[in-house]
């Protein structure tokens, strides 16, 4: 259900059986079960509605079967809200060795202990399926960018036939969702028409994959730009694997409601924190007497209860509370974004909203 728009961009409330998902929305990464350093009920409090986990880690540890014996992925970690599964698609092209693609799936050696496995579209769902996710992804394949023209039509129109070997594989799920992905690299001829062919086998949403891959930032947009007027609004859309405040900022202004990364909780665990004033390094000496919080707006415990003089301490010293607290603030504060965004939008001043993002995060590097 639609709520407001502005130009592009527009809010809406997802509902799913065990719950609604606000959007534009930013799903933490519980990649292996867990979102790491974090509680399921802390991520519940920075404002999370769904979270997302992974096909290609849990059918390796601890396997899927296992995970629908004790009861599926929710009672196993612990969250009872949805749960968007990726495919494992990009987990095979990114982590594995000796990646051998066929018609029939991929092949693939695990990057945790060298094993063989093989991954269809068929298996891919119906690992999905067995852990129980709500809303459950197609397998596709995801080329290593740079790559020509040639290739990604090659690559794309493999994915697009598995997009329709997924689709009836998923069949009839009542409470569960199916989304396709559209690839085709930064070619926009490419992009349009994986965006129509998906349409035509019929999903419940549709991502959009293989961008946030190392190309510009402006190129991505330009992709972007180019792809959504074929996507469907009356459908939700979700952009895999970004990102950045203002990759997330720029792309709600290009119509986008969903995004995923591991970005907020892999900082955390660096000890980088982000602030409505930008990025913060916490191991720089220039916090060691600071008694200021990391961002006085924050609602986070890191923010309410302590210093950055205590956080780079606890930095400094390898202490696991600097882990959980930064992971807890960072993910407090891309909620918070995604509610800025929303209200942005809902109040028809987005594009002031995402400028001004844009101009915080320009000062990167790190500080």
């Amino acid at each position: 259900m639609t709520h407001a728009a502005d130009g592009a961009a527009r809010t809406a409330t997802l509902t799913l059986p065990r719950g609604e998902i606000r959007t534009p929305a930013f799903m933490p990464v519980g990649t292996a079960g867990t979102v790491k350093a974090m509680m399921p009920e802390s991520v519940r409090e920075t404002g999370a509605d769904i979270l997302l986990g992974n096909t290609y880690h849990l059918m390796l540890r601890p396997g899927a079967e296992r995970v629908a014996r004790l009861g599926g992925l929710h009672k196993f970690m612990g969250w009872e809200r949805p749960i968007l599964t990726d495919s494992g698609g990009f987990q095979v092209m990114s982590l594995s060795d000796l990646r051998k693609i066929a018609e029939e799936g991929v092949r693939f050696r695990s990057h945790i202990d060298g094993s063989e496995h093989f991954l269809s579209p068929e298996r891919a769902m119906e690992i999905q399926c067995l852990l129980g996710s709500d809303i459950q992804m197609v397998l596709d394949e995801c080329p290593k960018l740079p790559a020509s023209e040639a290739a990604i039509e090659t690559s794309l129109a493999l994915s697009m036939r598995w997009a329709k070997r997924s689709k009836a594989a998923f069949g009839e799920q009542p409470g569960h969702a199916c989304f396709g992905i559209v690839q085709g690299g930064t070619y926009a001829n490419l992009r349009c028409r994986s965006a129509e062919e998906l349409q035509e086998i019929g999903f419940d949403g549709y991502a959009i994959g293989g961008l946030a891959v190392g190309e510009p930032q402006e190129v991505m947009f330009e992709t972007l730009d180019a792809v959504m007027p074929s996507m469907p609004a009356d459908r939700p859309r979700y952009l895999m694997g970004v990102g950045k405040p203002d990759d997330i900022a720029g792309a709600v202004l290009r119509g986008i409601d969903m995004f995923d990364c591991v970005l907020p909780t892999r900082a955390g665990r660096t000890a980088q924190a982000f602030t409505r004033d930008g990025t913060l390094n916490l191991r720089n000496a220039r916090h060691a007497e600071d008694d200021a919080p990391l961002d006085p707006a924050c609602r986070c415990p890191a923010c309410r209860k302590f210093s950055r003089a205590y956080l780079h301490h606890t930095v400094k010293a390898n202490e696991i509370i600097a882990s959980m607290l930064l992971t807890w603030h960072n993910l407090t504060y891309y909620q918070d974004l995604m509610q800025d965004l929303r209200d942005a939008i809902a109040e028809g001043r987005l594009a002031a909203q995402v400028a001004e993002i844009a101009r915080v995060y320009a000062r990167e590097p790190v500080d």
